[in-house]
């Protein structure tokens, strides 16, 4: 028997046959052509690329409407990106190569340019999975998406493209999804939980080990994976199975309850979602909003930037399907190397260079045509500007003229707007935090986005595996960065929330209950466990708890006691070892 733990991705237990996706890159041929084939080299390129928008079109098609159909697009879209095209026949031109390493060699050069910061770097993924299509289509191979399991399985891969994924998921025989590579916020990991698919990524060796038709056990929940488990451990995966049922069951009977401590304390529980097609798994989990919309999609994959029309439209239909419940869209927090082809540019280091609002601040018409949008879309629900990045009371106000100054040029045009659209910032950097008693005087509402404000406080790329170990909520020095943030907020009255992942980690409610936050963001599947924990406490308990968590000097011992407490308090919703356990990817054999 084998044992991994890799990244829990989509909660669910699965136990059934392996079904192995081979999806290891393609050996590339590297040659050079003679000068009169260099036409016809960029011919057979300029056919493999429309062979691959062929492609994901047919399978976007087969697919129907869903949280594919965004992605899908997106990949069709950077397929037929032309500064892609145009460096690769740029190589075959100049250096007389093959269009298979051309094209590997313009991708690599590009991903590399892309950084590491956060959300974005997953979208690296794409572009490989894209250049993996074109490449399989130039050397002759068919498609990995047209073969599927027979029976109900669970697919193990070394990694899985989206389009891939996709057909996998929609054909109703994944029974489960299991990858060596990737992370909780790869589209991957985002179709998984959207069809309910328990998945594990990042689970290290698990397509070297695990052969086709043996039987595997996966815990989406907890990040455990075993190979050919033995009677035992088959049946605690059956009980745990039949446990998260009941208990998926169970914490669903609140679902329309609001999260109120034992002693009246009220904490609102949002979502953070990507795609409109999200919403119905925020409103099935009782999300009482949306604490975070992230409109960056719009930007991604495209020759051109987003109209105002298309920003307008993603706007509307999301305050529509909310539903008029509160929905907190941020403004754009992208770079300039993160922008449609002809409108980008580099920097060494992306994630602490032109970015968020210091980017759309430098980009007056860029900024004006997203606020504009979002103006009009004010009248189709409870809309809420979100400014990322703000570091400067400067920034702030700044950000806030633009706002104004679009407000009274689509006044003066005759368009409707909302009388009142609450303004508020992230605050994602130490200094926001330290500063934040002025900045709450000078705005709506406060989020501390804590996946970037842990990633500054300490120093730390948590994309890079290296250092990736030191990424700890629950640091001393993070957890006064928080509390400096809540206490320049109540100071102000204005309200302050919570959008990083540690908002919707069960461990950390009480904690962050004990903080002072008034609202909590989260994946929309993690709400039902956050609630049950705050509609189960006190909030003298969970004072207590923050304090003697506090007494502690070492990152070690706080969150040992934290982890230890709450798992003896809610054994049911905190594992012993709590998350972070799972972000190490371990394997052992038996």
């Amino acid at each position: 028997m084998a044992k991994l733990t890799g990244i829990p991705a989509s909660p669910g237990v699965a136990i059934g046959r392996v079904f192995p996706v081979d999806r290891r890159r393609a050996r590339v041929p590297r040659y050079h052509i003679q000068p009169d084939q260099i036409e016809s080299e960029i011919a057979r390129l300029d056919e493999a690329v429309q062979e691959a928008v062929k492609q994901l079109a047919q399978i976007k098609q087969s697919l129907g409407e869903g949280e594919q159909e965004e992605i899908l697009d997106a990949h069709g879209m950077m397929a037929n990106d032309p500064t892609m095209l145009e460096g690769a026949k740029q190589l075959i031109r100049e250096e007389l190569l093959n269009a298979e390493w051309a094209t590997r060699r313009v991708v690599r050069e590009m991903s590399e340019k892309m950084g590491a910061d956060g959300y974005l770097a997953e979208r690296r993924a794409d572009l490989d999975e894209v250049c993996d299509r074109i490449v399989h289509n130039l050397i002759g191979e068919k498609p990995m998406s047209a073969v599927l399991p027979a029976e109900p399985s669970v697919i193990v891969a070394y990694d899985l493209a989206t389009a891939d994924a996709a057909v996998l998921l929609a054909s109703g025989k994944a029974l489960g999804l299991v990858t060596d590579f990737g992370s909780k916020t790869s589209h991957t990991a985002i179709l998984a939980r959207a069809m309910e698919v328990p998945c594990v990524v990042g689970a290290g060796q698990a397509s070297e080990i695990a052969k086709a038709g043996d039987l595997i056990a996966v815990d989406g929940g907890t990040g455990e994976v075993l190979v050919s488990p033995d009677k035992d451990e088959v049946l605690r995966f059956e009980m745990a199975r039949a446990e998260a049922e009941f208990r998926e069951a169970s914490l669903l009977e609140d679902r329309d309850l609001p999260a109120v401590t034992l002693d009246g304390r009220r904490v609102c529980l949002y979502a953070n979602i990507e795609f409109p097609e999200e919403v119905p798994s925020v409103l099935a989990h009782g999300g009482e909003g949306v604490g975070l919309y992230r409109t960056e999609f719009l930007y991604l994959n495209r020759e051109e930037l987003p109209t105002e029309e298309e920003h307008y439209t993603a706007y509307a239909a999301i305050l529509e399907r909310m539903e008029k419940k509160p929905v907190v869209i941020r403004t754009v927090d992208l770079g300039g190397d993160k922008l449609p082809v002809g409108h980008r540019s580099h920097e060494p280091n992306p994630a602490l260079g032109l970015r968020a609002v210091r980017f759309t601040l430098r980009h007056p018409q860029l900024f004006r045509t997203q606020l504009r949008a979002l103006l009009r879309a004010s009248t189709h629900g409870d809309l809420r500007i979100m400014l990322p990045m703000i570091a400067a009371v400067g920034e702030l106000r700044e950000a806030k003229a633009q706002i104004e100054s679009a407000r009274q040029e689509l006044l003066r045009e005759g368009k409707k707007i909302a009388e009142r659209i609450p303004v508020g910032i992230m605050l994602e950097t130490p200094a926001a935090c330290l500063a934040a008693d002025r900045l709450a005087r000078e705005c709506d509402f406060f989020s501390v986005g804590t996946n970037d404000l842990i990633q500054y406080a300490l120093a730390i790329d948590r994309g890079n595996r290296e250092v990736a170990y030191l990424y700890r909520p629950l640091h001393l020095g993070v957890l006064r960065l928080i509390q400096s943030s809540v206490d320049g907020a109540k100071k102000a009255g204005i309200e302050i929330s919570m959008c990083g992942e540690m908002a919707g980690d069960p461990a950390y409610a009480l904690v962050l209950l004990a903080l002072g936050l008034d609202t909590l963001s989260m994946n929309p599947a993690d709400i039902p466990a956050v609630k049950r924990v705050l509609r189960s406490a006190r909030v003298a308990d969970a004072r207590q708890l923050l304090d003697e968590a506090m007494s502690f000097s070492s990152v070690d011992e706080i969150e040992g006691y934290v982890l230890a407490q709450m798992q003896k308090r809610f054994p049911q919703l905190v594992t012993p070892a709590g998350r972070a356990a799972s972000e190490r990817g371990a394997a052992e054999t038996y």
